[in-house]
């Protein structure tokens, strides 16, 4: 596994998201993924199965202080108090004292900014979080919260995938150290039937998922979070270390952007701010 050193921390470059999956296939497919190599497991209050990724972290192999678990608080819970609460309740889901990385879901211009960072910085200095950040912001956002609320954020989550460049925000996250993390890497099922990937991946003996999330690896300062709901797909998402991509590979797949977003809900901010 491939490792992204933000802010002195190791970070794994592929992690496992579990948004979608629920009950015994949520605490078996954690499981497995821990058992296969994964160290990044990644849910959110909203995903509803906070509980059910405990126990898969408890059922694996895998001690618990070897994971890096990061969850996200629901936009209507980012205030102060909410947050902290909210962020009690999650831990006792996932019977754990802590988890690696505390998010903010989403911006919401109806709760200060400042105070869901103060609240997010508290927890830290608790020990409940070992890292905070933020999803979903857009360049504004993220100047906002570390230029006005001086916050030291370890990522931002965000979509991004060879169809949806983010040079905007890589360019202003690279010299400060913080991550990309990007979620629906494959495109939500749009990537894996790709022709031009998987022309590329042909040649390699690789799916043009594989070539999708090889390519994400080489971008500076980017994680990934994966999902998938059967033991082949996790296992193939983590076999994209043992090949790499050729300028005209690089070039091929730079013509599949189309900026075109796929996780675009009616409370998503202006994703074009500044």
């Amino acid at each position: 596994m491939e490792l992204l050193d933000i802010k002195g921390f190791q970070l794994p470059r592929i992690g496992f998201g579990t948004s979608g999956l629920h009950g015994g296939s949520c605490r078996d497919m954690v499981a497995f993924a821990l058992n296969a190599g994964y160290r990044h497991i990644d849910t959110a209050q909203a995903y509803g199965n906070e509980a059910d990724v405990g126990a898969g972290i408890r059922q694996s192999k895998v001690d618990r202080a070897q994971v890096f678990l990061a969850t996200k608080i629901w936009m209507e819970n980012t205030g102060y108090r909410d947050a902290k609460r909210t962020t009690a309740e999650s831990l006792k889901r996932f019977g754990t004292d802590y988890v690696d990385l505390l998010l903010l879901h989403w911006p919401n211009e109806r709760i200060p900014m400042g105070d869901s960072l103060k609240a997010l910085a508290e927890l830290r200095a608790e020990g409940k979080a070992r890292h905070i950040g933020v999803c979903n912001f857009t360049l504004r956002h993220l100047k906002e919260a570390v230029e006005t609320h001086g916050a030291d954020l370890f990522c931002n989550q965000v979509e991004y995938h060879v169809m949806l460049p983010q040079d905007g925000l890589l360019a202003y996250m690279r010299p400060r150290g913080i991550a990309l993390v990007a979620y629906s890497p494959l495109g939500r099922g749009r990537i894996p039937g790709n022709e031009t990937l998987a022309r590329i991946g042909r040649r390699y003996g690789k799916s043009a998922s594989q070539v999708a999330l090889r390519w994400l690896t080489l971008q500076e300062g980017v994680a990934m979070i994966p999902k998938a709901s059967s033991r082949a797909h996790c296992s193939a998402n983590l076999d994209v270390f043992d090949f790499t991509l050729s300028r005209d590979d690089l070039a091929a797949i730079a013509e599949l952007a189309t900026g075109r977003r796929i996780v675009d809900p009616g409370w998503a901010p202006d994703w074009d701010a500044a």
